[in-house]
């Protein structure tokens, strides 16, 4: 039997619109462990966070190297009661150049469930509010994923599931095997990245370039009520003055921008993730930072209405040219 869909923009209890990623935690790559000022830093982007109304929190198996779900877990261990008030969710399937083989995808039962495992461990948790799985694997078998699925979901070690990177076609292809719903989808979205409206705003012109195997992924998404959540929203600061304008269109993305922050009276950062939350697709951005004032600079975001015409002169800008 088909699962029933959830609803449209269907968010977990307690979800908050916007989410913290959790990336930046534990470090640099190459450290060997965590020290008190990772977990100092953690605390710190933490708290701004729930300063701000975040609730979720997003992980995944190989943020640096693990250190990232270690930093979190040891705020966790020192702050047991925090848990209830929180979303965690983490993704698997990318695993690392090693003796077995090159860098490489691995959604295999095996691989999900030790994944999952591992993750808990780290974080100190009984059980993730929501799974996703990383990077569609060229070698995945449906069945044998929802093999895992229902194992986690029985021993209550997830509670939800999603994918991320996964275009339409993918998620019916998975879905078709699966007893659970696919909660949520979390893809890369933002000015800088807009190939995800080019195969609405350009379908059927040379515009439309890359933006082919987008096709129909956020209207399946809006119809099955999968959450949409977009990674790198901020487009590493290009558009809010975070990172230097070194091109025509940063700079005069960045100018309207800023003229926008005037007007609404709130730190560029808020403008570039407004201009996402307008989407009708009922889009969650994931912040990536771990500075605190960059995280606050967020917080606005959802109280920001940008017009239709303003939303499409943030589209046009960040384009470079006009709509065909």
């Amino acid at each position: 039997m088909k699962p029933t869909p959830l609803p449209l923009n269907h968010f977990l209890p307690g979800s908050s619109r916007l989410v913290l990623g959790c990336m930046s935690l534990g470090g640099p790559w190459d450290a060997q462990d965590i020290g008190e000022a990772d977990i100092a830093q953690a605390h710190a982007a933490l708290e701004a966070a729930q300063s701000i109304g975040i609730t979720v929190f997003d992980h995944a198996d190989i943020y640096k190297r693990g250190r990232a779900e270690r930093c979190f877990g040891a705020l966790l261990r020192r702050q047991p009661s925090m848990r209830d008030g929180i979303i965690l969710q983490s993704k698997c399937g990318i695993r690392f150049s090693d003796d077995a083989g090159p860098g490489r995808y691995d959604l295999s039962a095996a691989h999900i469930i030790a994944s999952v495992q591992g993750s808990l461990e780290r974080l100190g948790t009984e059980y993730l509010d929501l799974l996703l799985l990383h990077r569609p694997d060229p070698l995945m078998e449906p069945e044998e994923i929802a093999e895992a699925f229902r194992l986690l979901q029985s021993r209550g070690q997830v509670r939800h599931f999603g994918v991320s990177n996964m275009q339409a076609n993918q998620m019916r292809w998975l879905q078709q095997a699966l007893d659970q719903p696919l909660v949520a989808n979390q893809l890369e979205m933002s000015l800088g990245k807009l190939d995800w409206l080019a195969q609405d705003a350009s379908f059927n012109d040379g515009q439309s370039g890359a933006a082919l195997p987008w096709a129909g992924t956020l209207q399946h998404c809006q119809a099955e009520g999968v959450q949409l959540q977009a990674w790198s929203p901020l487009a590493q600061g290009r558009f809010s003055g975070a990172a230097a304008a070194d091109d025509r269109i940063a700079q005069a993305g960045t100018a309207l921008v800023r003229e926008l922050a005037d007007q609404h009276q709130v730190a560029p950062e808020s403008i570039v993730l407004a201009w996402l939350l307008r989407h009708p697709a009922g889009i969650q951005p994931v912040i990536g930072s771990s500075q605190p004032e960059r995280i606050r600079a967020c917080g606005a975001a959802t109280q920001v209405q940008l017009s239709r015409e303003d939303w499409y002169r943030l589209f046009v800008c960040a384009r470079g040219q006009a709509l065909p």
